[in-house]
């Protein structure tokens, strides 16, 4: 298990592979459909160093609050392909150095890591109240009343946050690997008439 501290620097992550398991510690973003379209419709400074050098987590958390006081119920990974149109963009923009998500992302995603020295790390579905253990604090949100709990970005201290990296920062992909073996598997079958 390789310990991660946050902020990261470039040379951090560009010494991950696919299949390096990681444990974050620090402050990092939560951010969805709405957070990454407002964040390349034009540049916002008021979030640039939040975002520098940290980490994008794909989730649209439960909440609780208390007097205030925010804290995370459920905080589950969300399918992270529906932010490919920006995710290099934003990356590139604003010195984000990882994303955690599930399910992977494309090809102009995995070219973006390369180009801004970044990976992609998947978090384990269907476990939000574990994975919601991590987050120790909250210390901000941006655009809740715009975008509502689950698209707002919340800005979070975690502690111990175990993820998997399956695309780095060299051009490899573990579920671009995955789609094409399947691909071949299947036309195998299909060849052979099963």
């Amino acid at each position: 298990m390789i310990k991660l501290q946050l902020p990261l620097s470039e040379a951090d992550v560009r010494s991950l592979k696919v299949g390096d398991e990681v444990s974050i510690s620090g402050v990092m973003v939560t951010g969805r459909d709405a957070a990454h379209a407002w964040l390349v419709k034009e540049p916002r400074d008021e979030v640039k160093e939040i975002l520098k050098g940290t980490i994008i987590y794909h989730c649209g958390p439960v909440v609780s609050e208390e007097d205030g006081e925010y804290s995370f119920v459920a905080a589950g990974p969300t399918t992270s392909i529906r932010e490919e149109p920006y995710q290099a963009d934003v990356m590139r923009d604003y010195e984000v150095r990882a994303v955690i998500g599930k399910g992977g992302m494309g090809d102009k995603t995995l070219a973006g890591l390369a180009e801004s020295g970044g990976v992609y790390l998947h978090a384990i579905g269907g476990a939000a109240s574990s994975i919601a253990q991590s987050v120790v604090k909250v210390c901000d949100v941006k655009m809740l009343e715009e975008f509502g709990v689950p698209e707002a970005m919340w800005v979070i201290e975690v502690k111990d946050f175990s993820a998997v990296v399956t695309m780095d920062s060299h051009g490899n992909s573990l579920h671009k690997k995955i789609r094409q073996e399947s691909s071949d598997k299947a036309a195998q079958f299909i060849k052979a008439g099963l």
